[in-house]
């Protein structure tokens, strides 16, 4: 950095938001998949996509415009959303008008859009829009990829196509609609601990399979495809809510049919039956979840007769989140593009050791940071950034004295000052073993010095770990 004095100013700011961050996030959940529409038949994404905005500095970024503008209406949240190839125009775009629920979020979502059959794209992003009241811009941010389906496939699913299975472990919306009328559409979402019909918000749900063979209280998970027949777990990705394990049945004619295994496909009718119940069902009725007995059927044993309450449609969703702050002062440039770190890679080690940071929506003007420690950084591609890694007597503490890990924070910070959070952390760790046979002493003589350097010297040459937490 060519000014030191500014350099420590924002140093100084960094340790302040570390100390309080004031971040502001942008969740935006939505489906993986979407069903084309076909002439003047408008097919809209079902669930609809879904805008959340979290963290504290949007109150303070609000308490700041509020102050400036000296207005209430300035510092309301709007946005537009749409497809990604729509331009500029806003009027191909749904508005966005953002409502402050209980725990404080600000909620929206986008119930009419949908992809005409004129386009002609296997996959397209959503772009979202984001202002202030009084026109300053927030950003832009994009969905992940979203496939275009003509209509759910009824042959029996090969997993050669894993773009339209199910895995263990991915997360899935369901939702019912009595007599095929989207106004009677209902979402299974969790609300108060409990889980709910909602006609308006959707929860994501981790689907989890389970190993048939062991008890509930152990059910391990297992990887692989969901077929019908398995055992399975939704566990609410927001709340960890868990339903009983289940039993996940295919659904033909308002019938479960119980002797199907084959896999999952993407918008199929389906039934969850709770493992070893007498017929019981997961059903909802208006508003609330229930069990529901499904009726035996005499003349088909394989066959067993549900209500409409507990036929249930299966999609998978995607979420992607983009947090950042403007704490550290009157940022004018829109926030976007947020920079994505999905994976970190380490070479080298000692006074040349390079961490290559990975993801997306990486620029030029971006600097890696160790906690409020600025790393050399150098540009490569949208989806690379590579920084020297700072020594470990850069973070103040005296490393002769170093017995435990020294684990910071992975910052990306704009040249503006704002600041670009992430879930990965960087771990500085000791080598005591680095010299045989000698142990760690409570007390350290007085000629230890030649000892600790090299110890030192070991120990910045090759001992750096990366820890992920996502």
């Amino acid at each position: 950095r060519s000014n030191p004095y500014q350099g420590s100013l924002l140093q100084d700011s960094v340790r302040r938001y570390l100390q309080l961050p004031a971040d502001q996030t942008v969740l935006i959940l939505h489906a993986k998949v979407a069903q084309k529409s076909y002439g003047n038949e408008k097919r809209f994404f079902c669930p609809p996509p879904c805008v959340y905005l979290s963290g504290p500095g949007w109150k303070l970024k609000q308490e700041q415009i509020k102050a400036r503008d000296l207005g209430e209406a300035g510092f309301r949240v709007c946005g537009y959303m749409g497809l990604d190839s729509m331009g500029s125009s806003l009027m191909e775009t749904q508005k966005l008008s953002f409502e402050e629920q209980p725990d404080a979020k600000g909620f929206s979502c986008a119930k009419a859009l949908y992809i005409s059959d004129t386009d002609k794209r296997k996959h397209f992003r959503l772009v979202l829009k984001l202002f202030f009241s009084n026109g300053q811009e927030i950003g832009t941010f994009h969905s992940k990829l979203i496939k275009v389906i003509s209509k759910p496939s009824q042959k029996k699913q090969s997993l050669k196509n894993t773009d339209l299975c199910i895995s263990s472990g991915s997360k899935v919306s369901l939702f019912n609609r009595l007599r095929s009328q989207t106004v009677s559409t209902r979402y299974l979402s969790v609300e108060g601990g409990a889980f709910i019909a909602s006609a308006r918000q959707w929860a994501a749900f981790t689907l989890h399979l389970a190993d048939e063979r062991c008890t509930r209280s152990e059910f391990p998970l297992r990887e692989g495809y969901i077929r019908y027949g398995s055992v399975v777990r939704l566990v609410c990705t927001a709340t960890g809510v868990t339903l009983p394990p289940l039993i996940i049945r295919k659904v033909m004619k308002q019938y479960a049919m119980l002797d199907v295994d084959e896999p999952i496909s993407q918008l199929h009718k389906c039934a969850f039956q709770f493992q070893g119940s007498d017929r019981m069902y997961l059903c909802l009725s208006t508003d609330k979840v229930i069990q529901f007995q499904a009726s035996p059927c005499p003349k088909e044993a394989n066959r067993e007769l549900l209500n409409d309450g507990s036929c249930w449609t299966i999609i998978s969703t995607e979420t992607v989140e983009y947090t950042f702050s403007e704490s550290l002062g009157c940022v004018r440039q829109p926030v976007s593009p947020v920079p994505l770190i999905a994976a970190l890679q380490l070479t080298g080690g000692g006074d040349v050791a390079m961490l290559e940071v990975q993801g997306e929506y990486f620029h030029a003007h971006l600097k890696v940071w160790f906690g409020d420690v600025e790393a050399e950084t150098m540009y490569r591609s949208p989806k690379s950034l590579v920084c020297v890694v700072p020594d470990v007597s850069a973070f103040g503490s005296d490393w002769r004295w170093l017995r435990y890990p020294i684990t910071v924070p992975l910052l990306l910070i704009r040249d503006d000052g704002l600041i670009y959070s992430s879930s990965f952390t960087f771990t500085y760790t000791p080598e005591q073993s680095c010299i045989p046979g000698q142990q760690v002493l409570s007390e350290v003589p007085q000629d230890s010095d030649k000892l600790l350097d090299s110890i030192h010297q070991e120990f910045t040459r090759t001992n750096f770990h990366l820890f992920m937490q996502t």
